[in-house]
């Protein structure tokens, strides 16, 4: 008798993966943190650190070379530690009033969940969000039909995304070993990043991704080959980063599923 390898969890990222179709709501806290700081940015600039703790972030945001120079001429010195608990208290303050606002499943997602669920497989989740964010969050998604088996935000382990801590602590709480038998499936590359170092399988989803960065809408009126030339960037991203899958849609995630058992039968690592 052949023993057949299966995917035992599939671990989500929250935001621009499950809910919140293109991770509008920390885009816009933090352009309006730094606009309201002095030192306006861009959408892209933005998003490019998206899915990190959201301390780390702003601080890669200040990083940046043109941030960088841009904050020098505002404040005559580069930003130091204190220049970024002061935003991040700011950004942190939009931010809860507006959560609960972004907590619609993304079209597909619950679908998904149930399908992978009707398979005996668990349902784990990591976040860039902290803990105080996703008591907001949680209780709303809920409501709309997304609760996963276990949840953990990035400021409940040592540290959060690129480390794998909120993907091992997913494991011990579910009981799942050994990691090939799980997915990471995220929006950004340090979703990718998390995974990867977890010594999970990875798993990019496009649209409805922070790395997209469009609307529903936007994705329904956007002329096709403008849509697939977004698209193709976006997986190039994903594909630099590493991610062992990239999919379109959500709803692919099934398939993708039995191609890697498919695989994993024939010796795949």
């Amino acid at each position: 008798m052949t023993y057949k390898e299966r995917i035992k969890a599939v671990i989500f990222d929250w935001a621009g993966t499950v809910i919140d179709y293109g991770c509008f709501a920390p885009m816009h806290a933090f352009i309006q943190t730094f606009e309201e700081a002095g030192v306006p940015i861009t959408i892209r600039e933005a998003r490019i650190p998206m899915g990190l703790l959201k301390w780390d972030h702003i601080q890669a945001i200040l990083q940046m070379e043109r941030v960088k120079t841009a904050w020098m001429a505002t404040f005559g010195t580069e930003a130091v530690k204190e220049d970024v608990d002061r935003l991040y208290v700011r950004f942190e303050a939009i931010l809860m009033e507006s959560l609960k606002v972004y907590t619609d499943p993304i079209p597909g997602a619950l679908e998904t969940v149930s399908q992978l669920r009707e398979a005996g497989i668990a349902i784990g989740s990591t976040t860039g969000y902290t803990s105080g964010m996703m008591e907001i969050i949680v209780p709303e998604a809920k409501r709309k039909g997304y609760s996963p088996d276990f949840m953990i935000a990035s400021d409940q382990v040592k540290a959060g995304r690129p480390y794998p801590y909120m993907i091992f602590q997913n494991l011990v709480e579910l009981g799942i070993y050994p990691p090939k038998l799980v997915i990471k499936v995220g929006d950004t590359v340090s979703d990718i990043h998390e995974g990867r170092n977890a010594g999970v399988w990875t798993v990019a989803v496009i649209q409805g991704s922070s790395e997209l960065g469009l609307t529903q809408a936007e994705v329904q009126n956007m002329p096709a080959d403008e849509l697939a030339e977004r698209m193709n960037q976006t997986r190039l991203t994903f594909e630099q980063a590493g991610a062992d899958y990239i999919v379109s849609s959500i709803v692919q995630l099934p398939a993708v599923i039995e191609e890697l058992e498919r695989s994993m039968e024939g010796g795949m690592r």
